[in-house]
């Protein structure tokens, strides 16, 4: 179902895609955003895993400097018939992780020295089982060409903006011009991509639960680790930045109200229901 879910709302980022080019620039206008969007988002998908890895100053253990960590993904990789991915600590109090890599043969696990500290063998291997369960899905790929889309729909909104103040009427190629359209494109657009992009990453994280949780042997393994890696989050900060937030297993930020609209991570509660449900 979260396969379902996730194509659906892809077809729906290309739906807005292909209403903001006919709003504002025709085809024309809407293939130069795509490629220009492309460009950028297949250098961060080439690329990203060391950028990311970089910026939290992650450093690769060998098997000798993390015996127990490294067994735990030896067996889960084994397990799943993956290729072993390279693994990295990130010296930070908040107990997180994420993976990151282009394709299974070039992925990365990385976690924090906090979530080493807090959590069980049993809790920490259904972390791990989630995060490979997110490469094995290629997730990093699935999240690049949504943000594809979704970057392509704000280049097009910031194209009509100036082209508003410089008077271009925004005509199509049949000479009609469409300028309450492309109004509307240049507010409801991008915001509309947005949401799509963050239920498309939600997604794709109830997956990584449900499949990381059947790796891991137990469910509750990761249910009990959510509650903790919660409850910690809250009060442990940690300096991340926004544009990484969505590859961590659970929100480095914190936010309420309005702005779930826009987490790219559901609410815990949910995630935990869920997998409890699974062990009954």
């Amino acid at each position: 179902m979260n396969s379902i879910k996730t194509m659906v709302l892809l077809v729906s980022l290309s739906l807005i895609l292909v209403w903001a080019g006919a709003a504002f620039g025709g085809k024309q206008g809407m293939t130069m955003a795509l490629i220009f969007a492309a460009g950028m988002n297949l250098f961060a998908y080439w690329f990203s895993d060391k950028i990311v890895l970089r910026m939290y100053r992650a450093k690769e253990v060998t098997e000798s400097e993390a015996p127990e960590l490294h067994g735990i993904v030896r067996r889960l990789i084994q397990k799943a018939g993956m290729p072993m991915p390279k693994v990295y600590i990130m010296e930070a109090d908040q107990p997180n992780a994420f993976a990151t890599g282009r394709n299974p043969k070039h992925a990365a696990v990385a976690v924090t020295t906090g979530i080493v500290r807090i959590l069980t063998n049993e809790e920490l291997t259904g972390v791990i089982a989630h995060e490979l369960a997110h490469i094995k899905h290629r997730d990093i790929l699935i999240s690049t060409i949504a943000a594809t889309i979704a970057a392509a729909i704000s280049y097009l909104a910031q194209m009509a903006q100036w082209a508003a103040i410089f008077g271009h009427r925004g005509d199509d190629e049949d000479g009609r011009s469409s300028p309450v359209a492309a109004l509307v494109m240049m507010i409801v657009g991008p915001i509309a991509a947005m949401l799509v992009q963050m239920a498309i990453s939600r997604s794709r994280e109830y997956a990584a639960d449900e499949s990381g949780a059947r790796l891991a042997g137990n469910p509750r393994f990761l249910a009990s680790a959510l509650k903790k890696l919660h409850m910690s989050s809250q009060h442990i900060p940690m300096h991340a930045n926004p544009a990484t937030s969505h590859m961590f297993i659970v929100n480095p930020l914190s936010g309420g109200g309005l702005l779930k609209l826009f987490s790219t991570h559901p609410p815990i509660e949910e995630r935990v229901a869920r997998l409890e449900s699974m062990s009954l």
